[in-house]
C-alpha cells in the first residue's frame, strides 16, 4: 500500500509515477526550474476529477491542473508536489449549438482542435493567444491574444462552466443564455482564478460567424513612438480592427533569424481586418490614411490565406524568435506582459525599451497594442547572478511603469508564480478580500497552492 493506492485502483495505468511522465509536466516555456509532481493523473470524466479531488482533500495532497503546459507564469507547475491533474484525455467537443452561437467543450480541447471541429458550421472561436493552449487552461488564466481588440478576452466569451470544488463537489455556473442577473457571478470568479478556487471540467463558450472578408498587412514605421501613436489614434477613431500588433526592431530581427523573413529591422504593425469584402477594403483604406499621417514607410498586404497564415504563424512564434537572438540551451527567457490605458501606451513602450537598453539586455517587444497590452521577452543566463539580477530588475521597472500609468502588471499571462510580489501594489486592501475568497473556497489549501496570491507578511 502506498499513499496513491486508492487513485491507482480508480485510474489504473492512468495514474503515472514514472520520472519520464512526471518530468513532462514539470517543464515550462519560461525561466522557472523543473517542478516535479509526485504523480500525474489522467482523468477522463468529471466524476473521476471529483474522486481525485476528494482523495486530495482527505489526505491534504496538493493538486495542480495541467492543460498543455504553455503558460508563461508557471500556473501549471506542481511547485508543492502532489498530483498533476492532466486533462489531455478530456478532449471532447460535447455540443455545438449553431443556432445559439455556442459550444460546450471539455477542458483539454485546444483552440485549434475546436476550430477544426467547427469548420463545417461557418462559425469559429476567435480567442487566439498564439500557443495552441487548452481551453481549460485559457479559461483558468483568462487568456486573450491577438484578436482580443475585436472579440474580447476569454472572460467575455465564457457563458457557463462546470467545476469541481475543493471538497470534490461538482457545480455548474451560468447558462447558455447571453446574459443573467441571477446571483453572484461565480462563472467569472472561476475564470482567471488559475485553478486556485475550483477545477474547470466543462466550458460553454460563445462562437462567432466566420467573416466573409479578411485582409492582413504589415506596415513599417520610422520609430516605435510613431507606430504606437498610430495605434492610439486608430483605436480612438473607432476603427474595428480585428488584430493590430506592434513589433519592435529587435523582434523583427528575431523573426528574420527564426522564421527566415526579410523584413527591414524597423518597428512594424501587423494588422488584420474582418467584415464584408467592401467593409474590409474601407477599413484598410481608413487605417492606411491614419498610418500615413504617422510616417508609415511601407505597406505590404498578405492577399492569400497562405500568406495570412504565414504572417500570423511568424507572429505567434515570437517566444522562439526572441530566443533566436541569443541562442543556446544555457539561456532562459523572462517573458512578461503588462497592460496600460491606450492613451499611456506610447510612454509605457518607450520606457520599456529604454530600461532594457540601460540594463544591457537582449529584449524584444511585441504586443496586442490595440487594447494596451504588450509583451517583453528578455534573454539571460540563469547561472550568471548579475544577469539574473538585471533581468528581474527590468521586469520590476516594467511593472512599476504599468502601475504608475494606471495599468496592470499583467494583461493576459496571469500571476502564477512570477508576479505575486506585485499583487499588493496593484490591489491594496482588496488583496485581503481575495485571500478570504481563497480560504472560503479552498480551506485546506490544496488547489494549485503557491499560485496567484502572495504569502502573507
Amino acid at each position: 500500500m502506498t499513499l496513491f493506492t486508492p487513485l491507482e485502483q480508480l485510474l489504473g495505468d492512468r495514474l503515472a509515477t514514472s520520472d519520464a511522465i512526471r518530468q513532462q509536466n514539470a517543464r515550462n516555456e519560461a525561466h522557472f526550474p523543473l517542478a516535479m509532481p509526485d504523480a500525474v493523473a489522467f482523468p477522463e470524466t468529471t466524476e473521476e476529477v471529483a474522486a481525485i479531488v476528494r482523495f486530495c482533500a482527505e489526505t491534504g495532497t496538493p493538486i495542480t491542473p495541467f492543460g498543455t503546459g504553455t503558460s508563461l507564469e508557471g500556473q501549471h507547475l506542481a511547485i508543492k508536489g502532489g498530483i498533476s491533474l492532466d486533462f489531455s484525455r478530456m478532449k471532447k467537443v460535447l455540443e455545438i449549438n449553431a443556432e445559439d452561437l455556442n459550444v460546450v467543450v471539455q477542458p483539454g480541447v485546444t483552440r485549434t482542435e475546436l476550430n477544426e471541429e467547427l469548420r463545417a458550421t461557418g462559425l469559429f472561436f476567435p480567442i487566439d493567444p498564439g500557443a495552441d493552449a487548452s481551453l481549460g487552461g485559457m479559461a483558468a488564466t483568462r487568456a486573450s491574444g491577438t484578436t482580443a481588440v475585436r472579440y474580447g478576452t476569454l472572460r467575455e466569451n465564457v457563458l457557463a462552466l462546470e467545476a469541481v470544488m475543493s471538497d470534490g463537489s461538482i457545480i455548474r455556473t451560468g447558462t447558455k443564455a447571453r446574459k443573467s442577473s441571477a446571483g453572484y457571478d461565480l462563472t467569472h470568479l472561476l475564470v482567471g482564478s488559475e485553478g486556485t478556487l475550483g477545477i474547470i471540467t466543462e466550458l460553454t463558450l460563445k462562437l462567432h460567424g466566420l467573416p466573409e472578408g479578411i485582409a492582413s498587412a504589415t506596415c513599417r514605421f520610422p520609430s516605435v513612438e510613431e507606430a504606437v501613436n498610430c495605434v492610439i489614434l486608430t483605436i480612438q477613431s473607432g476603427l474595428p480592427m480585428a488584430r493590430i500588433e506592434l513589433v519592435d526592431e529587435m523582434m523583427v530581427r528575431g523573426f528574420n533569424i527564426h522564421a527566415g523573413s526579410d523584413l527591414p529591422e524597423q518597428p512594424h504593425l501587423f494588422v488584420e481586418f474582418h467584415g464584408s469584402p467592401s467593409g474590409v477594403a474601407e477599413q484598410a483604406q481608413s487605417f492606411r490614411e491614419i498610418a500615413e499621417d504617422f510616417g508609415m514607410e511601407s505597406w505590404a498586404e498578405a492577399n492569400t490565406t497562405e500568406a495570412r497564415n504565414a504572417l500570423w504563424k511568424m507572429r505567434h512564434g515570437a517566444h522562439f524568435a526572441s530566443a533566436a537572438l541569443r541562442p543556446g540551451a544555457q539561456y532562459g527567457t523572462l517573458a512578461t506582459d503588462v497592460c496600460v490605458p491606450i492613451s499611456q501606451l506610447a510612454e509605457a513602450v518607450l520606457q520599456a525599451q529604454a530600461d532594457a537598453r540601460a540594463a544591457g539586455l537582449v529584449s524584444t517587444i511585441v504586443g496586442h497594442v490595440g487594447d494596451g497590452n504588450f509583451h517583453c521577452a528578455a534573454r539571460f543566463d540563469p547561472n550568471d547572478p548579475a544577469e539574473v539580477e538585471a533581468v528581474h530588475a527590468f521586469a520590476g521597472k516594467l511593472n512599476e511603469t504599468a502601475l504608475r500609468l494606471g495599468g496592470t502588471v499583467t494583461g493576459e499571462h496571469g500571476i502564477g508564480i512570477g508576479k505575486q510580489k506585485y499583487m499588493k501594489a496593484e490591489h491594496g486592501p482588496a488583496l485581503d478580500w481575495m485571500r478570504r475568497i481563497k480560504l472560503a473556497f479552498d480551506p485546506k489549501g490544496i488547489l494549485n497552492p503557491g499560485k496567484l496570491l502572495p504569502p502573507e507578511d
